[in-house]
């Protein structure tokens, strides 16, 4: 498994490199990562010992802390996209997987919270595939 990955927000204005692997990969359901992904479920790489470092872009960096909870996230300020947080004192560095451009060799550990689930998001594997844009 390869222990460096780049990555990017959408617009390119913020590029990094993890140097590290990741111990879990999971997929949450709960609202609170629906409501901040605008989509079925968060798909986020944890790790206690990788190390971030921010190629370009840091400045354009934005951490949003819900209060009151534990759920925090970080983002471009020009594009929106989700990107790396240290979060939990500095102690656990979360990746958004849909933030890397290198390849990741590693399969998602969980659905998580699953309970919590959107009542559309069941059984979506079963939608027809389209490999380009729908007509």
């Amino acid at each position: 498994m390869s222990d460096k990955y780049s990555g990017s927000c959408l617009c390119g204005e913020i590029t990094f490199e993890i140097n590290g692997g990741f111990e879990s990969f999971y997929l949450c359901h709960c609202s609170r990562c629906r409501k901040d992904t605008g989509s079925a479920h968060a798909s986020n790489l944890f790790s206690t010992s990788a190390k971030l470092k921010w190629l370009s872009g840091e400045e354009k960096v934005k951490s949003f802390n819900l209060p009151g909870t534990k759920h925090a996230k970080s983002f471009c300020t020009i594009c929106g996209s989700a990107v790396p947080s240290i979060q939990m004192d500095g102690k656990l560095l979360v990746v958004p997987a849909g933030s890397l451009d290198t390849a990741l060799d590693m399969e998602a550990s969980a659905h998580i919270l699953i309970e919590d689930r959107a009542q559309w998001d069941n059984e979506l594997e079963k939608a027809p595939m389209v490999e380009g844009l729908p007509n």
